[in-house]
This record gives C-alpha cells, sequence and structure tokens, in this order.
C-alpha cells in the first residue's frame, strides 16, 4: 500500500479543519476566513501595527521618503449603514523619521514641522461614503503645524477578521493622499524640497468581538 504524500496528507478535509484556527508560519495554513463584523463597531488603532510614510522631491532629481508613527485614535465601521462611519486619528509630530538624525531633528524645528508648538497632526472626518465595496472616501479636516484644511482620503478595508487575541476582530485600512505643505504653513526651501508630498497610511485596528 502506498504512503501518501506530505502534500495529500495537508490537503485532507480532517488535516484541513485540525489546522483552520491555526496560523503556520511554514504557510501550511492560514488565518481564519474573515469574521462578519456586527452592525457598528468601533476599532481602536494599533499604533504598533500602524504608520503614515511619505515621498518628497530632493533637489528636483531625487526623492526622500520617511514615515511617521504613533498614530492613536478610533475608527467606527458600520458596514450596514456606510455613511454612519467615522474616523478620528491623531500622529505624534515628534515620531518623524527619514533614517537620519540631522534631518530629522530639522524637520522638527520651526523651520519645518515645529513640533514642540505643534507636537500632534490630526484628522477628523465628517463624512464617509462608499464607492465599492470596501472601499471608501473619507472627507475630512486635517490639522497639521496649526493649519486645518478639508481632505478627501480613498481608504480600501480588509477584514475583519478574527484578531490575535481571543474574543477580538481585526481591520485593516489603506489610503493615499497627495498635500502641499504650503497649504499648512511649512514653506521652508520651497523649490530644493519640493511643496507636493504623497502621504500613504497603513492602519490596523481591533475591535472586541461581540455575538
Amino acid at each position: 500500500m502506498a504512503t501518501p504524500s506530505f502534500r495529500s496528507f495537508l490537503s485532507s478535509a480532517t488535516v484541513r479543519a485540525a489546522l483552520a484556527p491555526m496560523v503556520v508560519v511554514a504557510g501550511f495554513a492560514t488565518l481564519p476566513a474573515l469574521a462578519a463584523a456586527p452592525a457598528a463597531s468601533v476599532f481602536n488603532i494599533d499604533p504598533v501595527h500602524s504608520a503614515a510614510t511619505f515621498e518628497i522631491d530632493h533637489l528636483v532629481v531625487s526623492t526622500v521618503s520617511g514615515k511617521l508613527t504613533g498614530i492613536t485614535g478610533s475608527i467606527r465601521l458600520d458596514p450596514a449603514s456606510p455613511a454612519k462611519s467615522s474616523v478620528e486619528v491623531s500622529i505624534d509630530a515628534s515620531t518623524i523619521n527619514t533614517d537620519f538624525a540631522a534631518r530629522d531633528k530639522h524637520l522638527k524645528s520651526p523651520d519645518f514641522f515645529d513640533v514642540a508648538k505643534f507636537p500632534t497632526i490630526t484628522f477628523k472626518s465628517s463624512a464617509v461614503t462608499e464607492a465599492a465595496k470596501g472601499q471608501y472616501n473619507v472627507t475630512g479636516t486635517l490639522t497639521m503645524h496649526g493649519v486645518s484644511n478639508t481632505i478627501v482620503i480613498p481608504i480600501s478595508q480588509k477584514g475583519p477578521a478574527p484578531g490575535m487575541q481571543p474574543g477580538t476582530l481585526v481591520a485593516g485600512f489603506k489610503g493615499s493622499v497627495k498635500l502641499k505643505r504650503s497649504d499648512y504653513g511649512i514653506k521652508t526651501m520651497i523649490g530644493p524640497i519640493g511643496d507636493e508630498t504623497t502621504i500613504a497610511l497603513t492602519i490596523e485596528a481591533d475591535a472586541p468581538e461581540t455575538k
């Protein structure tokens, strides 16, 4: 009698059922299927797994990239009525990091972000519209460097799925927006350093699972 291969063993219904709740690093099993969220859930942002990355032109010919961490806040997700969803985010401006200490120190100074005077960057939504399943346009007020402007951020959502901790749900959100720093009063060295910057948001957030 032939011995079944390891691959066929893993593909058997019994083994698949046994591995379904597990995360196996070798890749033989994956996270469980996406979970259904309640009618409305408040997801708290996980700062350890969230960041805002940016790119800006340098001397016309190249690009400098960096990121801001220290992201906190909440996302109220209402799948049944997306217009009732909302977002409130705060970013610690002092976490700016371009992997060059001298440049980071300059960016935190009054020439740029002036983090001693303006320690946080905030966003608070005023409207959420569904563009497609799992995709939203989030309109809100971005306040940076003491200046507030209305912007629209296209957001895509993944999840919710079971979280790492029992009884929790986790959801992921990604978005990208282009801003002019001069619109927020940050005008030092425009020319050698670009005015327009592209910001990409990667957010992970969790909520208690309700049954």
